[in-house]
């Protein structure tokens, strides 16, 4: 594969880790003013949808959803897997350095 793709994957990575990350934000700001709130569904599920990183981040960041079992265990879990799958990709030549 061409490093151009490594470029525009990489990219996307990162944009959807900043909007994953944006999304605890967003949520703890909801739930600070009693308002509509993001599932913890779809905040989890973005952390296995490759956005493991940004949903650690956002915990930290924003001290949101740090006390909860659930996000204590799968938010790093999904990291894991999320690096295993670059790790991959490099392995079997789809992304190159």
């Amino acid at each position: 594969m061409s490093s151009h793709l490594t470029y525009i994957i990489s990219a996307a990575f990162l944009l959807w880790n900043i909007i994953t990350c944006a999304l605890y934000g967003i949520d703890k700001r909801k739930a600070e003013k009693k308002q509509w709130r993001i599932s913890e569904a779809t905040l989890i599920g973005c952390a296995f949808l490759m956005g493991g990183i940004g949903s650690f981040l956002g915990m930290r960041v924003f001290r949101h959803k740090t006390k909860h079992l659930k996000f204590q265990v799968l938010v790093p879990v999904a990291v894991v897997l999320n690096i295993a799958v670059i790790v991959l990709l490099f392995f079997f030549g789809v992304l190159e350095f």
